[in-house]
């Protein structure tokens, strides 16, 4: 692997200082509880983009919550974003039952109305920070996710799939998110074909999700190591692939070279024990990258993702980039 030195051929904005905030709630009757975010800004600066940042599951009690993905969320914000992070009601942090919901305990429905839910509230967000207060441009939205907040962030942008409580098809597009990145999010469920025994029994949302009318624009991000282990799929990296393969243009596809499902350990500093692909090199190759994909999707007039891409051509060892 390279030293961490060569990744300043990666173009980004200079960083600036942070402030991060939680809990901040958002009063939610429909909920169990109310929905608790954490907000993530650079302290200085006007007109500022959004993105929503999904946690994914795991086995430990925080990651997959608000608290997690501080690489990613520290990342972004110090570069100009305000990275917004909710806790699902699937993180292990509520310590909720798995019947609480029809949709538990993944809750792949209520994940997605956790984000519209924040959209609809950035008044009270604002007001709930002052150091922010009319410091959002609500024009410019993206939406992040990490595994199973891949899967919430995919329906966003657009992906489908038959609700297997009410049998209809669950169409959740969110017209207000411009640009999305999908980080070792799940492919298509194809009737099974593909999907682990434990998947298709315990899991049955993934038999028919398809990225067929998924058309925002979105940057798919996969390790090529990522699916030795048949947990949710028998097809391994490319499984991951699939919304890039699959879905409408344009998109973009970033295969992390030596990769897990971790990405480099998006979801926290230090988890070396809760990975099996901790590597600071890779995970900052993967913040630059999905940084200057979003940034230019929001700015189209900037050209740090084409400036990127061409960065990585240098790297092979580290990635590479195809687009449609």
């Amino acid at each position: 692997m390279p030293s961490l030195g060569m990744l300043r051929k990666f173009p980004v904005n200079s960083p600036t200082a942070v402030v991060s905030v939680s809990p901040i709630i958002i009063p939610a009757p429909e909920r169990i509880i109310d929905l608790h975010v954490r907000v993530s800004a650079p302290v200085t600066g006007n007109n500022l983009p959004i993105v929503l940042l999904s946690h994914g599951q795991g086995m430990s009690n925080n990651l997959s919550s608000l608290n997690g993905y501080a690489p990613v969320a520290n990342f972004w914000a110090a570069r100009g974003f305000v990275v917004i992070q909710p806790n699902h009601l699937s993180s292990k942090s509520l310590s909720l039952g798995p019947d609480v919901s029809p949709d538990a305990p993944l809750h792949y429905r209520s994940r997605v109305m956790d984000m519209k839910k924040i959209l609809d509230n950035l008044d009270v967000i604002e007001a709930a920070l002052p150091q922010l207060k009319g410091r959002l441009d609500h024009s410019r939205i993206a939406v992040a996710g990490h595994s199973m907040g891949g899967h919430t962030a995919s329906m966003l942008l657009g992906a489908r799939l038959t609700d297997p409580i009410s049998g209809s098809e669950l169409n959740l597009t969110e017209p207000r998110i411009k640009a999305g990145v999908l980080l070792a999010a799940p492919g298509d469920g194809r009737n099974g074909e593909g999907l682990s025994d434990y998947a298709k029994t315990h899991m049955r949302f993934f038999l028919t999700h398809s990225h067929a009318e998924m058309a925002t624009p979105a940057l798919v991000v996969i390790g090529e190591e990522d699916g030795k282990v048949p947990f949710l799929t028998t097809r391994g990296s490319e499984w991951h692939a699939d919304a890039y393969n699959y879905s409408k243009g344009p998109k973009s596809l970033l295969r992390v070279v030596g990769g897990g499902h971790g990405l480099g350990d998006v979801s926290g500093y230090d988890t070396a024990e809760a990975t099996d692909d901790e590597s600071p090199e890779r995970l900052s190759m993967v913040l630059r990258l999905t940084w200057a994909y979003l940034w230019s999707q929001l700015y189209p007039e900037d050209h740090a993702w084409s400036a990127a891409v061409d960065a990585l051509k240098q790297l092979p060892h580290l990635g590479k980039v195809e687009s449609k």
